[in-house]
């Protein structure tokens, strides 16, 4: 698992993205989910090298590359 030391590291998703990490929120709300379906949860945000589209994931299954 990575922590708050790795921003700005390189880290590997489960699936098998790099990026870099760009922030972590241990209580992130997507407001995109509707109402009903809004909880909080950990969340790691990454960003590809080579620019992008920044994607979350759950920091548990995040690691340095």
């Amino acid at each position: 698992m990575i922590t708050e030391q790795d921003i700005g590291h390189r880290v590997e998703d489960a699936f098998g993205r790099v990026g870099i990490l760009r922030d972590l929120d241990p209580e992130w709300e997507d407001p995109a989910a509707p109402p009903h379906a809004r909880y909080k949860r950990p969340t790691a945000f990454l960003w590809p090298e080579q620019g992008g589209r920044e994607w979350h994931a759950d920091p548990r299954t995040v690691k340095r590359a």
